[in-house]
């Protein structure tokens, strides 16, 4: 009986073992995505001239004394992503290694990452239907600059595909924001010179590495619009980007259903705006024709319109939301009929810093009449709580966090843009002019941006408060403290954040110290603290410190 019983088990346990290996080789087969058939494949020629310009055709790349690197590209769309990934390849092949290193870092279990990887290949199964033809095109030439290296996850051109969905993966899989970007316009008799002016901080962290190496990108395609966009290699999507007829389009998420399937990128939805639409209607056209996966608000800002509004996209909807003031905000919650009032939209604003920050933006706005570019970057760069509250640095819940990928300002109207340098938004912000940047002519290597026009940086850079917030730096994310953690130093570098309080209470824990982890989340919980689930963690924690104690 004991032998057919091992057999029993045996069989099922081999069974189950074809299954998965049935099932391991399924997903690879439907999870195998066919690059774009190309009648003429291109190598672009690169050349390089004085002080390190690279030249390939009328395309061209180099970087800034700002710091920004700088491409112009034109021409059809494989054509323009061979130039890219040839100009650029370098920084292709470095920003997929952050990028995978981050992700390593994150899910340190090679087991768990190749789970991860057949979940993503699923995910994605089939993210080539979603891809307008011409994307697939562009991202199929830049992908000739990929590393071999990661080809052990899948070829190049389904790689870097994949990561233009990297954004809306993460967002629905975790469902949750860790930080939050902030977008705001003026105009009419909210702007000193009624013209349209849109601000905005894109706060999206994949670690330090990761937002190094920011490229200011012209593009001349040969359809649709020439636009100017903030990305970094391998990225052929739009974050924030001005079109030659005054379009702004930034990206800010908001909280959507766990879906089942892939759907266009969000920033590539962004990038089909910016490049075919001059007006508010056009952008809306477009962007409910696709289905996002995700829950996104688009803020739209048009010359040609005179103002700004927000798309508003669900899995399965799109609103149009309008205010009465000469002004509009965008954090990350919904705000119009259609979708403001809904459970899931309710809830995140119950739970997140997304309206605090909101009604920061709005009192900073409200207070700015005659707002122009340089309140614009000073509500940018605010770091304080509403009524000007010392909340900590890097807090969540205030406009400037201290993360930014990037910060950039638009005057639509004249066709300026400016864009902030390192570190974060306290770098100086450098301006370009789209009036002139595509009548450019590179032969040799100068700075293009407008010099006259700069905004310094901010002062903060000079005082012991951010050196000591740099040294807080590799402790914020993730939200855990590191053994090397001193909690005295943190809680000394960042009185006011309840964060560095969090951490000390979290490290003391682990040593189980319960009387210092008490007395650190007690004043943890006197600061202002960003999420609900944050809150519920030190209290949960100190509860148990309370039960510990004599």
């Amino acid at each position: 009986m004991r032998k057919r019983w091992l057999k029993i088990i045996a069989g099922l346990i081999a069974f189950l073992f074809m299954c998965l290996i049935g099932l391991i080789l399924y997903v690879r087969i439907v999870a195998t995505i066919e690059p774009p058939v190309i009648a003429s494949p291109i190598h672009p020629k690169v050349t390089t001239l004085d002080g390190g310009l690279l030249v390939s055709g009328k395309n061209w790349f180099r970087k800034s004394e700002s710091g920004l690197y700088e491409l112009y590209v034109e021409g059809t769309p494989y054509g323009r992503g061979a130039a890219i990934g040839a100009l650029t390849q370098e920084l292709v092949q470095y920003q997929e290694k952050v990028f995978n290193d981050q992700i390593q870092q994150l899910v340190p279990s090679r087991s768990r990452l190749e789970v991860l990887k057949y979940v993503v290949g699923w995910f994605n199964r089939k993210l080539q239907e979603y891809v307008p033809e011409e994307y697939q095109q562009e991202i199929y030439g830049i992908a000739q600059a990929a590393s071999s290296d990661y080809d052990y996850i899948a070829p190049a051109y389904q790689r870097i595909l994949n990561y233009h969905a990297a954004h809306d993966i993460g967002h629905a899989l975790q469902n949750m924001s860790l930080v939050g970007c902030t977008s705001f316009a003026t105009w009419s008799n909210h702007s000193a010179d009624s013209t349209l002016i849109v601000g905005r901080n894109f706060d999206f962290y994949v670690g330090d590495e990761f937002a190094r190496n920011k490229i200011v990108a012209f593009y001349n395609p040969d359809k649709g619009h020439n636009f100017m966009m903030i990305t970094f290699g391998g990225m052929a999507g739009v974050l924030s980007g001005m079109n030659v007829e005054g379009l702004t389009v930034t990206i800010n998420a908001a909280k959507a259903e766990i879906p089942g399937a892939a759907a266009t990128p969000v920033s590539l939805v962004a990038r089909e705006i910016l490049q075919y639409a001059s007006t508010i209607e056009e952008a809306y056209i477009i962007a409910e024709k696709r289905k996002l996966f995700v829950a996104e608000s688009f803020l739209i800002g048009s010359a040609n319109d005179g103002k700004a509004v927000i798309i508003e996209k669900s899995n399965d909807q799109t609103a149009l939301y309008e205010t009465q003031h000469p002004y509009i905000i965008s954090t990350n919650h919904f705000q119009s009929d259609e979708l403001g009032n809904t459970e899931l939209n309710e809830n995140h604003k119950k739970t997140s810093a997304s309206v605090y920050r909101y009604n920061r933006v709005q009192e900073l706005v409200e207070q700015s009449l005659g707002n122009d570019v340089r309140k614009t970057v000073s509500i940018l760069r605010n770091q304080k709580g509403i009524s000007d509250a010392n909340i900590g640095l890097g807090n969540e819940k205030a406009i400037n966090q201290l993360i930014a990928h990037h910060s950039i300002v638009f005057q639509p109207e004249k066709k300026l843009v400016w864009i902030s340098t390192d570190p974060w938004q306290l770098g100086k912000y450098v301006c370009y002019d789209l009036n002139k940047i595509f009548g450019v002519s590179m032969t040799s290597n100068r700075e293009v941006y407008e010099r006259e026009l700069e905004i310094e940086e901010d002062p903060f850079l000079l005082t012991q408060s951010y050196r000591d917030f740099v040294k807080m730096g590799k402790y914020r994310f993730p939200f855990s403290p590191k053994d090397d953690l001193n909690p005295d130093s943190v809680v000394r570098w960042n009185p006011d954040s309840y964060l560095a309080h969090m951490l000390a209470g979290d490290w003391y824990v682990n040593r189980k110290d319960f009387e210092r982890a008490a007395t650190a989340y007690e004043t943890a919980l006197s600061k202002e603290i960003a999420t609900i689930a944050e809150k519920e963690h030190i209290q949960k924690n100190l509860e148990v410190c309370r039960k510990k104690l004599p």
